[in-house]
């Protein structure tokens, strides 16, 4: 009986580690442009508040006159270039704090803000 227990809670842990590396990396979806438009969503859904983690940030850039950037506490190096056009993926380990996402050479006017709690 004993035997059958500790088997049993092998098992448990076991499937309890596949469903948790199986998980998927939540995505974030920045756009910037056309125009003097800049967004960051999940799930079609402006990003307010966030869990800690890892997530993957897609970016559309729109525009060869705006850039992407993402500011926020130990995140460095995630943004797009102004004189580009086209996607980029950034995987980014976002932790408690307060986000910034803006256009560089527009950043008074195309600008957002999201926590992490």
């Amino acid at each position: 009986m004993k035997n059958l227990l500790v088997l049993a809670l092998v098992l448990g842990a076991a499937c309890v580690t596949v469903v948790t590396a199986s998980a998927a990396t939540p995505t974030l979806n920045g756009t910037v442009g056309p125009g003097f438009t800049i967004s960051l969503k999940q799930g079609g859904k402006a990003v307010k508040t966030l869990k800690s983690g890892t997530y993957k940030l897609v970016v559309a850039d729109r525009a060869n006159s705006h850039n992407f950037e993402l500011e926020g506490p130990g995140v460095k190096n995630v943004e797009t270039d102004v004189s580009a056009k086209g996607a980029k993926t950034f995987t980014v380990k976002l932790k408690k704090g307060k986000y910034t996402f803006y256009c560089k050479p527009h950043e008074s006017s195309m600008r957002g803000t999201f926590t992490v709690r």
